[in-house]
């Protein structure tokens, strides 16, 4: 038969066609076979001869029915669609596509081909017809104004037949000769109702509606008229329908400007949906509508089977992730299995179809190290040693999406439920051995690069799908895909998992409002002292780690008390690690074995549960104390750990206290005597301090009296008696008397000694000063005065002059000396504890005659002194006895010691001064007031 094909074809006088459709209630559409698989079947609009069925609605007649339009389609419809009928060929066109003109006869269901109808005649004789021509009084019958003319014994008795079965249906009052044939009502979603309330009527009812399939836009869209009565007011309501769950390739429109080719396969899916559907009248369930509230979403029910499945099983269409997230999960498996038919023998849409390959192997086993976020975790594979986060690999978990933690720097918040999410797969995960099925790959976006991230399943002893128990407890949902996208092979029983959350309103689909948990952070040293007595009174505590600093200084959180803090274990120090990869500030330089603490901590401390005893907080606001991993016999103390791999040192000045637990203790001597860790580091021997070189110093008692103090430690004396002092005085004087108190022009190079103006209060007078800064481009300078100890800064050109040569500081040394408390340590006068050192000091010694001793001098230049006071105790003790001041380390007595002559006076000194620093702390006095002050003081 021809059809619109490049080739035209002309239909023979008698054939077989099918009917493809039914135009009208005397026209329909006939297609044949396609001359080859690659080509388009022939169609022609063939319509009877010799009647006419009243018009259907259209543009031509202001789209309104004709009275028994629809009831002629339908009758038609019903009786021939999809089905084979016999053509005879009375008038065409010359050209393959024109209107052929016709009889049809039709073999009902059950009948013999001698008892074919003629289907014009029994359209004529239901009422949906009437004949184009008059009946004549000898027994013929005349055409028509329009009708054709024809010859022969057949044609007669064919008009003839048109002609009683005419009469006989309007003695009947049948169809059109009815007194009222139906009229419809036409409406159109969108325009005359609402798809959602289509939607809702239906769901209403039963959840599905009689339907026509009028036409077919593609495979997987067609246009829809609603035949169920039970529609009630929307009955021949028309509407797009597109079908749940998948979506086929799109056909082109060639009259668009410029034309709109089609995709691949279009043209074959349309065509394989309108061999199957076609103006059948079929159930419809509907599931909802796309996002602009015009289309509804629905599976057709076929009798044979759903359509979409064999869309998909034929490579015709593929799944699609919106539209699926509407149907019943316990529907979308077939879907499924369709697709990956057709995916594995590369059909249709996906003849190009390749597996997606893997850049590494497709099953990972290891330990999880971290949960970076609620839906990615970091593993160490098996065989790996963790020496670097390079050998960490990024898992995230398929076609899950958990809710997003915030940033702060970026302004982004929390997302509902993203620190549960995370929480709980910390617990699902982390320290344990997992598997991960990888799936499929995809390159991330990092800044100015990316990264191939894998996804897969990731499963547990105890658990085979950790994402679905996230999904299942409404902390996490599935990914939305792209239509063909990858996905898990368990979408589907994740969806399910969802949809069951959903219904039980678990989690983020609760309808109660979301509270954001809000934590204390107590890392700011100002907060934490306010805290740190109750979590030291608190005893044994439950706590989280959050962040690994290095071996020994993490960020926890305390989950009873709401908070976060910053901690590190008592007595140990580990080496400095490296910097982040990340970290943009200065830090200090790695030590050896940095690295290998830190990451000893992650791969054993990271995100676990653990167990902390606080005994004290340092001044930059760490609470040190007690650390414990494990339960029951598995609970270890981590500072054992740490300090026995040789991954952290106790504090000397612990086991010079005799502070240090034995255990603490006997581990760091076995990984000495098996060096191991740090300890494996041959130490270099330094040159001793009392060798040739060096000027050993005396213990020497001296009269002393205070003329400036700096700090609670750092200060300016003179020597009582010293005949310098007047010589320099007498000449000062003598020098204002000579040169006035008015400026000079003078070098301001720094360390270059001049004569500075002061107003002691009895007048202004000049003495010596060394500059220590130009300030202000040179027009002000920063002065010590040399013979007082006391600093000024003096405009340059008012305040500054030459000093004479003979008062330099090579003939006459300097009277004021500058010193420093013997082995004492304060803070700075900013400090609360630096400035009540400094008044303790000023309050005890200035203004009067001091004996003191000096020890040699420091690397800075400083004078080593100690200072009597009233009492038994020296300034030194009294200092530090009150809590105000620190004795310095250990090695710093033994390096003094190593300069004198006789070190045993600075060896008494320090055991002296740390008899008195114990009894501050455990009088909990001054600095000492919340506890142990940790290792960051050392160095005040």
């Amino acid at each position: 038969m021809a059809a619109v094909n490049p080739r035209p074809t002309i239909l023979p006088s008698r054939g077989v066609a099918r009917v493809k459709s039914v135009l009208s209630g005397d026209t329909l559409i006939l297609t044949g076979k396609a001359a080859s698989p690659n080509e388009k079947a022939p169609e022609v609009i063939f319509t009877l001869e010799n009647i006419s069925a009243p018009r259907l609605a259209s543009k031509a007649n202001n789209n309104v029915d004709e009275p028994g339009a629809f009831p002629a389609r339908e009758w038609l419809r019903q009786m021939v669609v999809g089905k084979m009928v016999n053509f005879e060929t009375r008038k065409q066109g010359a050209l393959a596509g024109d209107r052929v003109y016709g009889l049809l006869t039709f073999t009902p269901p059950g009948a013999t081909p001698n008892q074919n109808i003629n289907l014009a005649v029994e359209a004529v004789r239901n009422g949906y017809a009437t004949p184009k021509m008059t009946p004549q009084t000898n027994g013929g019958a005349a055409a028509a104004d329009g009708a054709e003319e024809a010859d022969g014994g057949e044609d007669d008795e064919y008009k003839m037949n048109l002609w009683t079965a005419y009469d006989e249906a309007k003695r009947g009052k049948l169809g059109i000769h009815s007194g009222s044939p139906l009229v419809r009502k036409i409406k159109n979603a969108g325009d005359d109702f609402q798809a959602s309330k289509l939607v809702e009527t239906s769901q209403k009812g039963g959840g599905k509606i009689k339907c026509v399939i009028e036409y077919v836009f593609d495979g997987s869209r067609c246009r829809v008229q609603i035949t169920d009565p039970s529609a009630e007011d929307l009955i021949y309501g028309s509407f797009t329908l597109l079908m749940a769950g998948i979506a086929s390739p799109r056909v082109g429109n060639p009259r668009a400007d410029p034309p709109i080719k089609s995709e691949d396969f279009a043209d074959e899916a349309r065509t394989f949906s309108e061999q199957r559907i076609l103006q059948r009248e079929l159930e419809v369930v509907l599931l909802g509508t796309d996002k602009s509230g015009v289309c509804c979403v629905g599976s057709i029910l076929h009798p044979k089977g759903n359509i979409a499945v064999e869309l998909l099983k034929n490579g015709l269409a593929k799944m699609s992730d919106w539209s699926v997230r509407m149907m019943d999960p316990a529907d979308v498996p077939a879907l499924r299995i369709a697709e990956n038919t057709a995916k594995k023998a590369n059909l249709g849409v996906w003849h190009s179809y390749v597996k997606p390959s893997l850049s590494g192997a497709a099953e990972i086993t290891g330990t999880v190290v971290e949960v970076l976020s609620g839906d990615t975790i970091s593993i160490l594979p098996d065989g790996q040693t963790y020496d670097s986060d390079d050998k960490l690999m990024k898992i995230s978990l398929a076609s899950i999406r958990a809710p997003r933690v915030g940033n702060e720097r970026a302004g982004r918040a929390d997302e509902p439920y993203s620190h549960e999410c995370k929480d709980r797969l910390r617990l699902l995960t982390v320290g344990k051995q997992c598997k991960v099925q990888v799936h499929y790959e995809r390159d991330i976006p990092l800044g100015d690069n990316s990264e191939k991230r894998k996804f897969g399943t990731v499963s547990t002893k105890s658990k085979g799908d950790v994402g679905e128990v996230l999904i299942t407890e409404g902390l996490a949902t599935t990914q939305f895909h792209k239509d063909g996208e990858e996905t898990s092979p368990r979408y589907d029983e994740l969806r399910a998992a969802e949809a069951i959350a959903k219904a039980s309103k678990k989690g983020m689909h609760s309808e109660k409002q979301y509270k954001s948990p809000s934590i204390n952070d107590l890392s700011d040293p100002k907060k934490i002292k306010t805290f740190s007595e109750s979590l030291i009174r608190a005893g044994k505590l439950k706590a989280v780690v959050e962040y690994c600093f290095n071996g020994s200084r993490f960020k926890l959180l305390i989950p009873s008390e709401n908070c976060y803090i910053m901690f590190a274990p008592d007595a140990v120090r580990s080496p400095q690690p490296s910097p982040p990869a990340t970290s943009t500030r200065q830090t200090r330089p790695a030590e050896p074995f940095g690295d290998a603490s830190k990451n000893h901590a992650r791969l054993t401390l990271l995100q676990r549960n653990v167990e902390i005893d606080c005994t004290g907080v340092t001044k930059s606001g760490v609470v040190t104390g007690s650390l414990f991993v494990g339960q029951a016999g598995q609970r270890k103390d981590y500072r054992v750990e740490l300090v026995g791999a040789g991954l952290a040192t106790v504090d000397q000045r612990k086991i010079d206290y005799g502070e240090a637990p034995k255990q603490l203790v006997d581990a760091q001597i076995a990984a000495q005597n098996a060096k191991i860790g740090v300890w494996s580091i041959e130490t270099v021997t330094t040159e001793n301090p009392t060798s040739k070189g060096v000027e050993q110093s005396k213990d020497e008692p001296k009269t002393i009296r205070i003329s400036e103090i700096r700090s609670g430690t750092h200060f300016f004396y003179n020597l009582v008696g010293d005949e310098s002092a007047k010589i320099i005085d007498d000449s000062m004087k003598t020098f204002t008397t000579n040169n006035g108190t008015d400026g000079a022009p003078c070098d301001i190079k720094v360390n270059k000694v001049v004569a500075a103006l002061f107003d002691d209060g009895s007048g202004k007078s000049w003495y010596r000063a060394k500059i220590l800064e130009k300030q202000e481009g040179g027009t002000k300078a920063v002065v010590l005065f040399l013979d007082h100890g006391n600093v000024a800064t003096v405009p340059v050109a008012t305040h500054l002059r030459p000093l004479d040569e003979s008062l330099g500081t090579d003939k006459i040394p300097p009277v004021a000396i500058e010193a420093t408390l013997c082995l004492t340590l304060a803070r700075p006068l900013s400090d609360e504890y630096g400035h009540d050192a400094a008044r303790m000091f000023q309050s005890t010694c200035w203004g009067k005659d001091l004996s003191a001793r000096t020890f040699g001098k420091d690397e800075s230049g400083k004078v080593n002194v100690v200072i009597a006071t009233d009492s038994d105790e020296s300034i030194n003790e009294m200092l530090v006895s009150s809590g105000l001041a620190r004795v310095a380390p250990p090695k710093a007595a033994k390096i003094l010691a190593g300069r004198m002559a006789d070190g045993s006076s600075v060896l008494k000194l320090a055991a002296d001064l740390n008899v008195a620093q114990e009894t501050a702390r455990k009088t909990r006095a001054g600095m000492w007031r919340y506890g142990d002050i940790g290792d960051d003081d050392e160095d005040i």
